[in-house]
């Protein structure tokens, strides 16, 4: 019989104390994360981290003394283990791009749900990179009008539903669940900037999509 996994251990580094114990009183509904403390500025974060010993640091990007890219450098090459997780109200790529330079392993904007939070937590002390919604889209390559990419799946689920097929009938047709097209759905109207379905047609039509000749 194998032992019991200990808690996550976090530590939530903000300059708004209220936001800090806002994120704290979260979070401490997870049986499995243990907040080791709140910080409020990155000085803090990295003189206090080797005695806190926290297995993620959520860590805000703007803060007094010291800001969050400089703490997570300083703070990864004291504590190479620890994970680092952006928190932040910041959604442009620039931000992103310099936040995975410096060497976090996350990048979560504050307005995200609680289980997103969470998710990104697990994530991260499972060794992968995390990006919120918000964050991936930030990224994500541009159309000539500015507008984001569609990825490849997301290009199918558009052919299907400009053909008419309801939500069910394309989660048959490609072997996924009614509500991974929903996703899917939402996240093409929002990269596309159409809000109805009579839209999605026609965008699919006046760009040749329907005719397979289509650029995305």
């Amino acid at each position: 019989m194998s032992a019991p996994q200990s808690p996550t251990r976090v530590l939530i580094v903000d300059d708004h104390p209220m936001v800090a114990e806002g994120i704290c009183a979260l979070l401490e509904t997870f049986d499995d994360i243990d907040v080791v403390g709140t910080l409020t500025n990155g000085e803090e974060a990295v003189e206090h981290a080797q005695s806190l010993s926290p297995d993620v640091i959520l860590l805000d990007l703007n803060m007094p003394k010291m800001g969050g890219l400089t703490a997570t450098e300083i703070l990864l090459e004291q504590r190479p283990d620890t994970r680092v997780l952006i928190l932040t109200m910041h959604d442009s790529s620039e931000y992103i791009s310099a936040a995975l330079d410096y060497g976090a392993v996350g990048y979560v904007l504050k307005d995200v749900p609680t289980e997103d939070l969470k998710e990104a937590i697990d994530t991260v002390m499972a060794g992968k990179t995390y990006l919120c919604s918000g964050a991936q889209r930030a990224i994500e390559p541009k159309t000539q009008d500015g507008r984001a990419q569609l990825t490849e799946r997301e290009q199918t689920v558009l052919l299907e539903l400009a053909q008419g097929k309801s939500n069910k009938d394309v989660a048959q047709d490609l072997d996924i669940s009614v509500r991974t097209v929903e996703t899917h759905r939402k996240n093409i109207k929002c990269k596309l900037g159409i809000s109805s379905t009579a839209g999605l047609t026609r965008y699919a039509m006046e760009h040749g999509v329907l005719q397979g000749s289509g650029r995305f």
